[in-house]
């Protein structure tokens, strides 16, 4: 393939379509989790908990995800993680008791881990390197359609059968990624791309510990800004539902300020990851953290539906920004030789942000307020700036 004459329309419906239906069916379910553990007599602390579940899931299943679709390939892979979400979502909606439901969501997240580490594994090896971030942000910008449409669906649904519609319509929309995985091949991979030395020791001997041993001062450092920045957007999920419960919002009112929010994610993304090619990655990873910070510290003012929406959609620009930042950085710095370890690890830590920023609003929720809980989530937003802004280049990545 003529990497000048590279374009995304190339690959764009192996690579995307299926993310974009599993990132409808989360988003279906997302606004409405806290608010069913409420319904099955949860506490608020717990509702923020559970949310950490999907976190969670995915978190113990980024090295076997790489593991099952290294053995199986990448759409039988898609297929069973499509069933298996589909399946989770299920088990929410018939739930009648919290661990059952708990079991649901962290099924969820055990079939996020195959899609995403699949998804990017494939674009780094597939994507000319001066064209990488554009694919990948083009990548997170899916899952954000996906995401920004699942509540509008959502909404929809709930409408006509209550809460319990969300879950319905994730459980379709797995279902439908699940058949159009099937029935399309598997995707070559292609030679274009190659790693940006990340200053870790040659590895010619592709196991976790080697990779991580020769990688440890990325994980150490970017790895950490990683951690950060995925305990900030996680933690966003459980926000904004449930300081709109607080303050008197409805199930219906909630998912489309949610789905607002999402809205702006998608306008954005392409020119982000264009900007990241072109000027280098701190130039958008450090603002989307300061506007996501600042964004986050204003939400316990909110009193009313149109106060939320107001800062929900500035958190949404702040994210959507930095839409494939941490899979553009995971992507720079991964080895040829032992590239799905490295990401398997980069994605570990990832999630282990993802699980510890929920986790960390949810204790200081029990302990303190929602308010105080919130205000730790924005300062997340700070320290992933300065850690971004401290260890990535600030010039354009030389293209290898």
């Amino acid at each position: 393939m003529n990497t000048e004459s590279f374009s995304l329309r190339q690959i764009a419906l192996p690579a995307f379509a299926p993310s974009f239906l599993f990132a409808l069916g989360e988003g279906a379910i997302l606004p409405v989790i806290a608010l069913t553990v409420r319904e099955l007599g949860g506490s608020v602390a717990l509702a923020a908990l559970m949310v950490t579940l999907i976190g969670i899931g995915s978190l113990v299943s980024n090295i076997p995800a790489s593991i099952i679709t290294a053995r199986w390939g990448e759409r039988w892979a898609m297929v069973g993680a499509a069933l298996w979400g589909a399946l989770g979502m299920a088990a929410c909606v018939l739930a009648s008791a919290l661990w059952v439901f708990g079991a649901g969501v962290f099924m969820v997240g055990m079939s996020a881990a195959v899609f995403g580490l699949a998804r990017q594994s494939y674009l780094t090896e597939a994507v000319p390197f001066h064209f990488r971030a554009r694919a990948l942000s083009t990548l997170g910008g899916v899952l954000r359609v996906g995401l920004f449409a699942g509540p509008f669906l959502a909404a929809v649904v709930i409408h006509a059968m209550g809460i319990a519609g969300a879950y319905w319509a994730g459980v379709g929309a797995l279902v439908v990624a699940g058949v159009v995985a099937a029935r399309m091949p598997d995707l070559p991979a292609g030679p274009l791309a190659a790693a940006v030395p990340g200053g870790g020791a040659p590895v010619t001997r592709a196991t976790l510990r080697s990779v991580g041993a020769a990688h440890a001062n990325i994980f150490l450092t970017l790895g950490v800004g990683a951690l950060l920045v995925s305990a900030v957007r996680a933690s966003r999920q459980a926000v904004i539902p449930l300081w709109a419960e607080g303050i008197g919002l409805d199930a219906a009112t909630t998912s489309l300020i949610y789905g607002f929010a999402g809205a702006i994610d998608v306008l954005v993304f392409y020119p982000a990851g264009k900007v990241m090619d072109k000027k280098g990655r701190a130039w958008v990873a450090v603002p989307s953290m300061l506007v996501m910070g600042a964004a986050l510290m204003l939400t316990p003012f909110t009193h009313d539906a149109t106060s939320l929406l107001i800062v929900s959609l500035v958190i949404g620009f702040g994210n959507g920004i930095g839409s494939g930042m941490i899979m553009t950085l995971g992507a720079d710095y991964s080895p040829i030789v032992g590239r799905a370890h490295f990401l398997g690890l980069w994605r570990l830590m990832a999630d282990i942000g993802a699980t510890g920023g929920p986790a960390l609003l949810s204790a200081v929720t029990a302990l303190l307020s929602l308010a105080t809980g919130i205000w730790c989530t924005g300062a997340l937003g700070f320290a992933a700036a300065w850690v971004l802004w401290h260890w990535i280049p600030r010039t354009a990545l030389p293209a290898r």
